[in-house]
This record gives C-alpha cells, sequence and structure tokens, in this order.
C-alpha cells in the first residue's frame, strides 16, 4: 500500500475535496442505508427562518448537533437528521414590509393580504441557497431536500389537530386581560417571547413623582391638621400613564408618615404622605436643620419636618384625591387609596400610581377595590385604553364624537395623537423631546410634579423590532398553561440538561412562575386560529384537520351559507393526503378568512380573525413534520433522545415544545438538550452589522476551513459557556492541533512509503513491543475510554481536548520525538515494524475518534491510511482493550514527562546532574524505571533520587485562603501566622502526608485545622550552585555546573540542529546521506574544533552525515551563513 504524501496543509481545500466526494457518493444517504435495522438515535432540528443570511452562531449550533449526531451513527445507530425551514411570523412579516416600503395599516388598503401573504411566502425562502451552502459546507449532515416547511398545508393541518386537542381538553379560551403588545410590529405577544435573552434593557427615561392632591373630607380631616394643602406622593417611570391614573395603591402593613414641607419647583407649601423607610430619599436630610422662615423658593436645600406619628397603609385606605390630569371621565369609583400587597419599599415612595389599562398587576387590585380602569370609545363604540394600538394617545377623529363630547377636556387636543415612546414615530428626530418630558413640564408648571429626573431601569423590548412593547388591554385568545404547571414541572426533571443550571435555573424557574399562553397574533402571514363562532359568540367549533373543515364547508353550503365549497372547486380531495393534493389549495389568509361554516342551531359562524403565535408552529414539529397522514406512527409525535439550539431558545422552542407535548401527549418532548452560549467578539460585545464586529461565516469557511473553526468552537470553551470568538484563536487550532496531526501523519507516511510498510503484515505481538510502543497504546486505550465517556455524556469539549493533548504533547512530542531514530535506516526488523504498525494504529483511532467533530480532515486521514473503506463515518468508534492498559506504565511515562519538562525550562545547556526529592517509595521505583529515558530527553549526565532534603532545598509554604477560610473562616489570622512559623521539617511532613492521601493535622490554640491537598501551595529556593523548580508535588534541583565534556556536547547538539536546518531549506530527502565542513575561526573555531575532536560520530549519526570536518573561514566560500553565539559561521552541506 502506497500512503498518500502532501505538499503542506490546506484545510479549505481539504473541505472542499472532501464534501465534492460525500456529493457525489451521496454520503449522507448512504450513511442511514448502512444502519437500517439498527436502533434509532431520534433528533430534532430547530428551523431557522431563511429570510436572513446564516450567522457564525449558526456555525456554532450546527457543529454541536452533527457532532452528536455523527457519533450516535460511529456508535451503531441510524439518526435519521430532518431539516426544517420557520416560515411564519414576524421575522418575515417585518422583512416584508420594510422591502415593500409599507406598514401593518397599509395591508388591506395599498395592498392585499392575498397579494402580501404571496410576498411572504417567496421572501421566507430567499436566503435558502445560503443556508444550504452554509450547511454543507460546515459538515452538518441532515436531509435538507425533504424538510419540514412550517408554511405547508399539512403542517399547519395537523397545529389544527393539536390546537382542536388542546380545545377539548378545556385548555383553549378567549378572555380580555393586560398583555404585551408591541406597536411597532401592530401585535401582542406571549410571556415567552418577552422573556427572549435582550428583551428586557437598561434604558434611560424621565421619571416623575407626582403629587396627588387629596380631597379634604372626614377620612382625610386629619392631613390637613398643619393648615395646609396635602398630597399623597407616588413615583413612575412612565409618565405617559399619568392621564390614565385611577387609583393610588398603598401596602396594608407599610408605616407611612407626614411630611410637611415645600413644593422645590413652585415654592408652595404643601403636606407629603410617604413611606416612613423612604423619607431621606425624596427629603435632603441636610435640608432638616434650615428653618423654614429662611426658606425662599428655588433654594437648593428645601426645609422640611416630619410629623409626630405614623400610620399604616390600612389606615389611608378609601381616601380620595383630585384625578391627576382630568382630560377624559373613567366613570363612578374612580381616584381613591386602596391596598395591595404587592407594594414595596425598595424604591419609589411607597405608594404605586395604578392605571389598570397598562398593568396586569394595576388590573388585579384595581379590580378587587372596584375601581375602573380610564377607557375610550373609539368610532366603532368599543371600549379602549387612552393608548391606541399604534402606540399614541387616541386621537379625536378615532374617538365617538358623543363620548368625546361628554367625557373629553379641550385640554387634551394639543396632546391628542402624539407618541407614548419616540420609537413609534419614523417622522420624529433623535433628539426630539418625549411625551414624558412634555408632561412632566406641563405637571411642573401645575404644581403637580414634586421631583423629574433621569432613571435608568429595565424596560421590556420587542424580541423582533427592537422597541419598547406596551402593557395592553387585548381581547385574546389563551392556551391554559398554568393548569398543566407542576405537571410540566415534573416532566422537567426527567429531562438531562446541559447546563444542568438551565434546566434548574432559567426554563425551571421559568415553568414555576408560568401565565397562560397569549397565543393570538393580529398579523397576515401565519397559521390561522381554527376557531369560528357566532356573531353573538355563543357557538363557537374548533377544527381539527382539512377534512373537517370539507365537511363543515358542506353543511354550510347546503345551509345555504356558502354558495359553494371552494376546496371543492379546486378539485381538493379530502380523502387524498399527497402533497400535491393538499397544494391545490391554500388555508392562509385571506382564503381562510373567506370560509364560513353554520352552527348546530343554524347560525352562520365566522372565523376568528387571529393567527397563532408562531413558537407554536415549530413547538409543535414532533407531531406537524409527520402530519396527520403518519397519524397512527409511532413517529407522530415522538420524543427525542436529543435537541440542541442556543440559549435564546429557553423560553421559546424549547419551553413550546414541552408545553405542546405536555398538553397532548402528557409526556417529554425531548430527553436530553444542549443549550449553547451566545457567540461574542473577542472583547465579549454581542456581534452586530451595526457595531462592525460581525463574522462572516462564510469568510471564515474560506479562511481557515469547517474543521478548525468547528474544532475551535467546540474545545475552546463549553458550548453553553458564552464563546469570545477569536480568529487568532482558529488560526491556532489549525496550526497547534490538525497541524500537529498532519505532521505525525507526514512523517509516518515519508518512512511508511520508503519502508514499504504493510498494515496487513502480521503484527508484532504486544508483550514482544518495546516499552514506549506498549505505553502510547495503553494511553491511546485510555483516551478511548474517556473520549467515549465525554461524548457519551454530550461532553464535546472535553473529548477534543483530551483528542488534542493526546495528539500534542504524547503522539509528537514524545512517541515520534522519542521514537523518530526507529524509523530512519535499516533493515524492517521486528522493532522497526513495531514502531510502524504502533504509530499506524494511534493514527487510525485519532482520525476515528475525532471525526464527530473534525469530519472532512478526520475522513480523509482515515482513508489515507486505511484501504479499500468509503468513509470513516460510516465505521464504529475504537473499542476499548483493557488488556494492553498498563497504568503503572502509564503513571511512570507521565513521571518522566514532567520531570523532562520541569528540567527543559530550567536549562538550556547539558549539565551534569539533577537531584528529584521523592517521598513516596512506589514514585522512586516508578522514576528509577525511565531514568534513563529523562537523562536523554533532558541532556542530563545524573539523576539522583533522594528522600531527605534537609539543607539542600529550602521550601516555602503558603495557605490558600480560598479553601481554607470556607472552612476556618474565624481562625485564618491565626493560620496565616502559624505557616509563617513552619520549619522545613514540617514542611515535608505535610508533603509526605498529601503522597499518603492523609490530611496533615496542624496543632493551634483555637483549634486543631486539617490541611489537605489544595490547602496550601509549597514552592522552593535556589540553592547554590543549583536550579530548583516545583509542580505540584514534585520538586527538581538542577546541578548548574559546566564541565569541559558538557561544554563540548552541547556545541555538538548547537551544531546538529544547524546542520539539520540546513538539510531542510536545501531541500535533502530524509535519506541522502550529505558531507559536512564547518567553517569558523578565533574563539567559535576553537570550541566546535574541540567539540568534533570528541563528538564527531554523534554529529554525523544524527545528521546522517559521512564525513564531518572544520576548517577556516577563509576557505567558505559561499557557504550558508548561520548564527552562533553573538555573531555567525558558514556551514556547507553536500549531498554524497
Amino acid at each position: 500500500m502506497k500512503f498518500k504524501e502532501y505538499k503542506g496543509l490546506d484545510l479549505v481545500a481539504t473541505g472542499n475535496e472532501v464534501l465534492d466526494r460525500w456529493r457525489k457518493n451521496h454520503a449522507f444517504e448512504k450513511s442511514l442505508e448502512l444502519r437500517e435495522g439498527a436502533p434509532e438515535f431520534i433528533f430534532f432540528e430547530g428551523p431557522p427562518s431563511a429570510n436572513g443570511m446564516p450567522g457564525i452562531h449558526h456555525v456554532m449550533a450546527r457543529s454541536i448537533k452533527d457532532a452528536i449526531c455523527r457519533y450516535k451513527t460511529q456508535s451503531g445507530y441510524k439518526v435519521n437528521r430532518r431539516a426544517g425551514w420557520d416560515t411564519h411570523g414576524l421575522p418575515v412579516e417585518l422583512g416584508v414590509e420594510k422591502m415593500l416600503g409599507i406598514t401593518k395599516e397599509d395591508i388591506g388598503t395599498k395592498i392585499s393580504v392575498e397579494e402580501y401573504n404571496d410576498a411572504c411566502r417567496k421572501e421566507v425562502m430567499k436566503y435558502t441557497a445560503e443556508w444550504v451552502n452554509m450547511t454543507e459546507r460546515v459538515g452538518y449532515w441532515v436531509d435538507m431536500n425533504d424538510p419540514y416547511i412550517t408554511y405547508d398545508n399539512r403542517y399547519i393541518e395537523t397545529l389544527w389537530y393539536l390546537l382542536k386537542k388542546i380545545y377539548d381538553k378545556g385548555l383553549l379560551y378567549k378572555g380580555k386581560s393586560i398583555q404585551p403588545y408591541s406597536p411597532a410590529a401592530g401585535t401582542g405577544l406571549s410571556t415567552h417571547e418577552l422573556n427572549q435573552p435582550g428583551c428586557y434593557r437598561d434604558v434611560k427615561d424621565t421619571t416623575a413623582v407626582a403629587q396627588f392632591s387629596v380631597i379634604r373630607d372626614e377620612k382625610s380631616e386629619f392631613l390637613f391638621s398643619e393648615g395646609v394643602p396635602a398630597y399623597i406622593l407616588a413615583w413612575t417611570t412612565t409618565p405617559w400613564t399619568l392621564p390614565s391614573n385611577t387609583a393610588l395603591c398603598v401596602g396594608p402593613n407599610i408605616d407611612y408618615v407626614r411630611v410637611l414641607s415645600f413644593n422645590p419647583y413652585t415654592g408652595q407649601p404643601a403636606l407629603y404622605v410617604v413611606a416612613q423607610a423612604l423619607v431621606n430619599a425624596h427629603f435632603n436630610p441636610k435640608a432638616a436643620a434650615v428653618a423654614f422662615e429662611d426658606y425662599k423658593p428655588g433654594d437648593k436645600l428645601v426645609p422640611f419636618k416630619v410629623l409626630d406619628g405614623t400610620m399604616k397603609g390600612s389606615e389611608l385606605t378609601g381616601i380620595r384625591y383630585e384625578q391627576l390630569i382630568p382630560w377624559f371621565n373613567p366613570g363612578e369609583g374612580a381616584f381613591k387609596v386602596i391596598p395591595g400587597d404587592y407594594v414595596t419599599t425598595e424604591d419609589g415612595t411607597g405608594i404605586v400610581h395604578i392605571a389598570p389599562t397598562f398593568g396586569a398587576d394595576d388590573a388585579k387590585v384595581a379590580r378587587l377595590a372596584g375601581v375602573p380602569g380610564l377607557q375610550v370609545v373609539d368610532r366603532n363604540g368599543d371600549l379602549q385604553a387612552q393608548v391606541d394600538l399604534r402606540g399614541r394617545f387616541f386621537r379625536i377623529e378615532d374617538l365617538d364624537p358623543e363620548y368625546a363630547a361628554a367625557n373629553m377636556s379641550a385640554d387634551y387636543a394639543e396632546w391628542a395623537g402624539r407618541y407614548v415612546k419616540n420609537a413609534y414615530d419614523p417622522e420624529l428626530a433623535a433628539d426630539a423631546p418625549t411625551l414624558d418630558v412634555d408632561l412632566c413640564v406641563m405637571l411642573k408648571q401645575q404644581n403637580k410634579a414634586f421631583r423629574i429626573e433621569k432613571h435608568t431601569h429595565n424596560y421590556p423590548h420587542c424580541w423582533r423590532t427592537d422597541k419598547p412593547v406596551l402593557y395592553y388591554p387585548l381581547n385574546s385568545w389563551f392556551i391554559k398553561t398554568t393548569a398543566v404547571r407542576e405537571r410540566m414541572m415534573e416532566l422537567n426533571e426527567q429531562i438531562t440538561w446541559k447546563p444542568e443550571s438551565t434546566g434548574t435555573g432559567r426554563f425551571g424557574k421559568w415553568l414555576e412562575n408560568i401565565q397562560d399562553w397569549n397565543l393570538s397574533r393580529s398579523r397576515y402571514w401565519g397559521t390561522p386560529l381554527p376557531i369560528w363562532q357566532t356573531e353573538d359568540g355563543k357557538e363557537a367549533k374548533c377544527i381539527g384537520s382539512i377534512k373537517e373543515l370539507y365537511a363543515e364547508i358542506e353543511k354550510a353550503v347546503a345551509a345555504g351559507i356558502m354558495t359553494e365549497n371552494p376546496f371543492a372547486a379546486k378539485g381538493f380531495d379530502p380523502e387524498d393526503m399527497s402533497k400535491e393534493n393538499y397544494d391545490k389549495i391554500d388555508i392562509h389568509r385571506p382564503y381562510v378568512d373567506n370560509i364560513f361554516l353554520v352552527s348546530d342551531s343554524g347560525k352562520k359562524m365566522v372565523r376568528e380573525l387571529d393567527l397563532i403565535d408562531v413558537w407554536f408552529d415549530s413547538g409543535a414539529m414532533p407531531y406537524a413534520q409527520e402530519g396527520l397522514r403518519n397519524l397512527d406512527s409511532d413517529k407522530f409525535g415522538i420524543t427525542a433522545d436529543f435537541i440542541a439550539e442556543g440559549v435564546d431558545q429557553t423560553r421559546g422552542w424549547f419551553y413550546t415544545l414541552h408545553a405542546i407535548n405536555t398538553m397532548v401527549s402528557d409526556k417529554c418532548a425531548f430527553k436530553r438538550v444542549i443549550s449553547n452560549g451566545l457567540v461574542l467578539d473577542k472583547d465579549g460585545n454581542k456581534m452586530s452589522k451595526r457595531l462592525g464586529n460581525a463574522v462572516d461565516p462564510f469568510w471564515a469557511l474560506d479562511t481557515y476551513g469547517a474543521d478548525s473553526l468547528r474544532w475551535y468552537m467546540l474545545t475552546n470553551s463549553q458550548p453553553w459557556d458564552n464563546l469570545r470568538f477569536d480568529a487568532a484563536g482558529v488560526d491556532e487550532v489549525r496550526r497547534k492541533f490538525f497541524g500537529t496531526l498532519y505532521n505525525t501523519y507526514s512523517f509516518f507516511a515519508l518512512y511508511a512509503n520508503i519502508d514499504g510498510f504493510d498494515p496487513s503484515t502480521e503484527a508484532v505481538p504486544m508483550n514482544e513491543r518495546p516499552e514506549i510502543d506498549r505505553w502510547i497504546i495503553s494511553l491511546l486505550n485510555t483516551l478511548v475510554k474517556d473520549v467515549v465517556a465525554a461524548y457519551e455524556d454530550y461532553d464535546i469539549t472535553t473529548a477534543g481536548r483530551l483528542i488534542q493533548d493526546f495528539v500534542c504533547d504524547h503522539v509528537s512530542n514524545w512517541y515520534v520525538r522519542l521514537g523518530r531514530k526507529r524509523f530512519w535506516g535499516g533493515t524492517m526488523d521486528a522493532d522497526k515494524l513495531s514502531a510502524y504498525q504502533t504509530l499506524y494504529q494511534v493514527l487510525v483511532a485519532v482520525s476515528k475518534l475525532a471525526a464527530p467533530i473534525a469530519p472532512f480532515f478526520m475522513d480523509r486521514l482515515y482513508l489515507d491510511l486505511v484501504e479499500g473503506e468509503e468513509s470513516v463515518h460510516y465505521v464504529a468508534m475504537p473499542a476499548y482493550d483493557e488488556t494492553v492498559v498498563d497504568k503503572d506504565l502509564e503513571d511512570r511515562m507521565a513521571l518522566a514527562q514532567r520531570a523532562t519538562s520541569m528540567v527543559l525550562a530550567l536549562r538550556r545547556k547539558a549539565l551534569s546532574k539533577v537531584i528529584i526529592p521523592v517521598l513516596d517509595a512506589r514514585v522512586k521505583e516508578q522514576l528509577e524505571l525511565v531514568k534513563t529515558l529523562i537523562l536523554n530527553e533532558v541532556n542530563v549526565k545524573e539523576a539522583e533520587f533522594i528522600s531527605d532534603t534537609t539543607g539542600l532545598i529550602t521550601k516555602k509554604i503558603k495557605p490558600n485562603f480560598k479553601t481554607l477560610g470556607k472552612i476556618y473562616g474565624k481562625q485564618m489570622k491565626e493560620i496565616a501566622a502559624a505557616f509563617g512559623t513552619l520549619s522545613q521539617e514540617v514542611i515535608s511532613e505535610i508533603q509526605a502526608a498529601e503522597v499518603s492521601g492523609t490530611g496533615y493535622v496542624l496543632n493551634l490554640a483555637s483549634g486543631d485545622v486539617t490541611l489537605n491537598k489544595g490547602d496550601y501551595e509549597i514552592s522552593s529556593e535556589d540553592m547554590p550552585g543549583w536550579l530548583v523548580a516545583t509542580e505540584g508535588s514534585m520538586t527538581i534541583a538542577l546541578d548548574v555546573t559546566i564541565t569541559e565534556e558538557l561544554k563540548q556536547e552541547g556545541v555538538a547538539r548547537e551544531l546538529i540542529n544547524r546542520i539539520q536546518n540546513l538539510r531542510k531549506s536545501s531541500g535533502f530527502d530524509v535519506t541522502d546521506k550529505i558531507d559536512v565542513r564547518i567553517f569558523a575561526d578565533g574563539e567559535d573555531g576553537a570550541e566546535i574544533a574541540a567539540s568534533l575532536a570528541n563528538f564527531n560520530e554523534y554529529v554525523a549519526a544524527q545528521t546522517l552525515a559521512l564525513s564531518v570536518e572544520s576548517a577556516p573561514l577563509a576557505e567558505a566560500g559561499d557557504a550558508p551563513e548561520v548564527e552562533w553565539n553573538d555573531g555567525s559561521i558558514r556551514i556547507a552541506v553536500a549531498r554524497r
């Protein structure tokens, strides 16, 4: 067999070549065919939307999913992977509106619903080609030829089926309540949409402490004892809601006080009611000493006096006050103090301004107290909040004229039509004053404002428009998820989350506090709500299939409500569930809106115009990707073994999957989930086109190749941690891991081809192989065991890191480096054959182990090594062979590596002796067995292992305050002092206790302290004539005395290094024999001549030189110049 040799590492070219082969051979499809009949591993693909370009974070998500699915395939499972497209909802609609230059209000006027939805259908698949390209290039094996598409009629029909199941269980209902609403998107939102990452943002808004004038009567008389007007102070971060105020809420058990002072803006005297705990937050303590008679309006310090006595909130309830902004009359029962248990004294005044139309808590306490919300009557005669659905104060022309005449103040005219948030008004300049500011100015002028200031607070924003949301009274259809809350929590305990904290925290806590799911969306492109009702709302039908709808239409036709069945007119056959048949009709708006049914009592039924939440579309995919054609199949609604998506899906796709499966099938939708973190820029900032820090995935693939990109993203940090993407890190992975593995294979292929190595040759028995071969085979099997365990635990990061460490540290830097001479020259004896067979076995195993993470390079590596195979992705993971594992051998080689590393860190020249203190007899025995190896590696002549270091090495010890402080917090001062007095003997005893696995007991006056490993750090000081290093429990002392012989050997090694570099730069073959002449004068010439006198044969053997001579510089001619000491010499290297 001839092993293929390459001119260099090019992961981009490798990826392209392998991808071409996969395409030609239909590699993914064949992987499924080969597993036919095998147990299935169920995987669900979360559907992206193709109306936007894929980002670098999609490379991360798809790499995670692909790695797990490839591993499961290599573990013997059949893993079907079906792609999906999320095609409905706000992302699509907003994109189309931007493209067409329209707003939601233009749909149905400037453009028909039919034309609009047709544009959505085309736009949603706009970047399909780019998504397919990225998916293939990143190596993600998934069926993109037969994806599930959420706008498909058969998919929508299955959603109807599920909704009817939920409806029949009494879990789908209509109601009016305060819900999050996005004026920019023109639709209500569900609470899980509002809890997407980044939706709540810190914003700086104008806030107001308003002063509500108390009406003097018998109930409030005690507030007028000082002969000045009385006011109740209430704080709001949304001054635009103040015109809708109808109550003030106090905590029944909170203590309130009366404060005599002046209005800081008008200087008018007043008595203020505020929570006792918050007095100093609103009245400057420095002003308490200012005499009232000394105060002048405009003074910075406003005097105040807290009057004697406190009042519980319950004593204030029932007090009436004047309407703050009397634009509209809300009716009887408004403008009084009411109780509320949710009121706190954490901020504000301890008194909450209540606007029942703009807050769920406000609406609840107001309803309990019999306080109405402030509602206006529109031109249709319907009650509305004072802010319309576009986020404006209701325009006068949109109000019912009779209502406006009887209930509206003339002062309202100048405010009508103002947007409550500047973000809603496309005409406003960025620096335009806000409605909040203008309202506050008005209140100040009217002596109704106590404090106006900017305040940073957390405010919700629409997940798709990035603009503020309002809480708004909406008529909506809700899914009663609160009815299955406890069951959802129980089922969540059966799910394995990566990381676990997401399952118990972000997801688990969310389940504990879920609200009913607002299903309604006031949009056009989406799944229509399949509910028809009579005009009076007393009769309703929820349709569960197109076949059922077809039959209901037939009834409507028979009743004369419909003139014909539009499905029948299109040639649709309700018994034919093929795609071709279903493609004859369209059940989107406006077509479904034109279908009218007949109730059981014979009345006309009209479809509720709402669409459903797009998250229901994707959450229903376990059922809907199969469709009702597979209703009786085991796969309909099957539970996935594994899913993975970004952390933003925790309260999105993950939640809706879980909720729907709980309600419909009373089971988990998935058994295991990886919730991957965000991909940030290298400085930890969120990537965005606006900031210019977004990484183009196609650029990254073109520059580094998929394998290095995947390896970096999956091993740099755990997938669930946020990744700080740094292109330099990707390049480091390419050079460090793939470069090392490529060089190792190239070394093997070069010499294997020279020697004609045949992998089919009978294997050298393991017990006859040299120790270093038995070591790497043992370590390889330990690696197999650990990597497979990591994959089984869905810990791709650990698996990749273990493989990388094995390749770089053990195979390349130790096994190949120490054994390279075995591959050079000579005949194919048992030792050489063993070396080839061992390295071959290692490379084949690594290609299999790493294939899930780096599918392209490992596939090529495997096929370059194994003749007659089609793909590494078709073969099984390496099997762990316990019989060849020698833990003692692994331990002593680890000691050798560690000792070598420490010595090499201390020296760069040949030295005479190393001392290694050893406290454990077994460790000493292990080190004796690898003593020769260590000496050869570090170029030291002698090693001595000693048990008593007294007088030789001075050790220092310091406590680990972090670990000790947790246990002995109060004793830490005494412990720190004791550590400073510990003798060398005691420190040695502490080390000995660590080796034996027992803690060392330190006797202190305040009580005994047990010191365990990790509770301290021991270091060593250099001794005269020695260099000392400590790493963990190992200490090395190196004799730095230089003898003449050691100096000459060091010179010889330096010459070998220069000659080897010249061999490479001259393009010599590794087997070429050469002649060497070294030209130098002076001290350089003298030390080189002296070295060659004793080490000529050594230099020749290491460089394949037949002769090595020294000569004066005058004879050098054009021989290459090389660095030497502080100057240079010349060396001529000629092929023999």
